[in-house]
């Protein structure tokens, strides 16, 4: 790799080598040989023999992946049109079969179903790896489904939930963004075999007017390109509402993983649960005790880079006009990559985070400890009313003291002393480490969020994770870098 040219980090640094091979260079105009193998294919097996003979079928076939790059890009200098220096290219190696590569067919026969191909083989991947974070954060759950911690409503401490429980507002997350996937799955057909502007003029003549035959055609070169339907009516191009709602799906993600990404960062100035930090790691160049969240600030930024594009992709969408125009050429060959591109690196961190992320239990009860006595009152109160003392009065005492106790922890910066304050107080009928036992590990204090957590991952995620057994594990999350 050069030095002395801009290199896309998204490459070098952030994504895994099977999402780049999917937008490479290598696999764009390999797909094409194959549409333009499947369209002859197509054509012969719909009659026209004496025009597409099965020895042109074999010589297109023998160069499909032997792509003479340097042909095609020489050509494309001379007459500035990419799909005819690579119609030109690929006749150079097929002279049987150059008079009929392309035929009947428009720029968009290639550059469309192409397209829709590498996204929907990208889409697989990314599909794989959402499932793979659900299945890291349900073993996660169930570990520390029982761990009191303190709840957070606006960052300020509120009542307490559980660390499992809590992981299991990310899963629900990304459960969504399944469920969108495979919404979006079921959108993707074939272009087919639709002519210049879609009205598939040029192939009713190629076929003498016999409109069964065009319709055939149509559905075998999309059955021959892997596709079980074939979008029924298009303009030049399939409509780009698609590539839209692909890259909202994508954004959707990169949104879930921005949720998960902030809150580690906040666990961990909380130093109460942390991302893996590998051993050589270096937090800071200049204080070197430092464990910065540095996995979760990288997600965070591409996140925030995914999810400004899907107004691209609307803004190209509104503007196609009529039957088609160009101006979508240029950015969807940056952004539609791109897109795929960072939601594969954003899931890459996700999987690496969640395969080791660290939790101290007795930090979170350090935590627990300074707020739980706030959080008792009512539960104090009420045994007192069983003591029969005067619920007012006693409201009025824990109020005054809670005030004071809130005071020292927070002008004075000591301990939250409210329970030595209640037990010491003689109009309160319980000692101290009475109320000290009301409290006990906190998990009194979470509900039902045990038992949440066991239901939901029960009876949501492990049937969904059961659908997509095929898909768990043989999965890289090695960072680069």
């Amino acid at each position: 790799m050069t030095k002395e040219f801009y290199q896309e980090p998204l490459v070098s640094r952030y994504t895994s080598t099977e999402m780049q091979k999917i937008f490479s260079e290598q696999s764009k105009f390999q797909t094409w040989r194959r549409c333009w193998i499947a369209l002859a294919e197509a054509q012969h097996e719909l009659g026209l023999t004496d025009i597409v003979t099965r020895q042109m079928i074999d010589e297109l076939k023998k160069f499909e992946k032997n792509i003479n790059f340097d042909v095609a890009s020489q050509k494309e200098k001379e007459i500035r049109h990419d799909v005819m220096a690579h119609v030109y290219a690929y006749g150079q190696q097929c002279p049987l079969a150059e008079p009929i590569i392309h035929l009947g067919a428009t720029s968009q026969f290639v550059g469309c179903n192409t397209d829709l191909i590498l996204q929907r083989n990208a889409l697989k991947l990314i599909k794989k790896a959402v499932v793979n974070v659900i299945a890291n954060l349900t073993d996660f759950c169930r570990k520390y489904k029982s761990l009191a911690t303190l709840g957070f409503t606006h960052y300020q401490p509120a009542q307490p939930t559980t660390v499992g429980k809590r992981h299991t507002l990310y899963i629900q997350d990304l459960i969504m963004d399944l469920d969108y996937i495979e919404s979006l799955e079921m959108q993707f057909k074939a272009r087919g075999a639709k002519g210049t502007v879609g009205t598939q003029a040029t192939f009713i003549e190629l076929f003498n007017y016999d409109h069964e035959k065009v319709r055939k055609l149509d559905n075998l070169v999309a059955d021959k390109l892997g596709f079980d339907q074939v979008f029924a009516v298009t303009g030049q191009t399939y409509t780009r509402k698609l590539d839209m709602k692909t890259a909202e799906t994508l954004a959707g993600i990169g949104a879930s993983a921005h949720k998960f990404a902030v809150d580690l960062r906040l666990l961990s100035n909380l130093k109460v649960q942390e991302e893996p930090f590998a051993k050589d790691q270096v937090g800071s160049s200049a204080m070197a005790y430092k464990r910065n969240p540095m996995r979760s600030e990288r997600m965070t930024g591409l996140a925030r880079k995914l999810m400004g594009l899907p107004a691209n992709f609307a803004a190209t969408f509104a503007n196609q006009w009529f039957e088609r125009t160009l101006d979508d050429s240029a950015i969807r060959r940056m952004d539609i990559p791109q897109a795929f591109l960072l939601t594969d690196a954003i899931l890459k961190l996700y999987l690496n985070i969640t395969s080791g992320m660290v939790v101290f239990p007795k930090q979170i009860e350090r935590h627990l400890r300074m707020e739980l006595p706030f959080m008792a009152t009512e539960k104090i109160l009420m045994a007192c009313v069983a003591k029969g003392e005067s619920r007012q009065k006693v409201h009025d005492i824990i109020k005054k003291h809670s005030i004071a106790a809130g005071k020292v922890v927070k002008e004075e910066g000591r301990d939250n002393d409210l329970l030595a304050r209640l037990g010491g107080d003689s109009r309160i009928p319980f000692s101290t480490s009475e109320l000290e036992s009301m409290i006990g590990t906190g998990l009194e204090f979470t509900g039902r969020a045990t038992e949440q957590t066991d239901e939901y991952l029960n009876e949501v995620v492990e049937p969904r994770l059961a659908q997509y057994r095929d898909l768990l594990g043989d999965i890289d999350s090695q960072l680069k870098v």
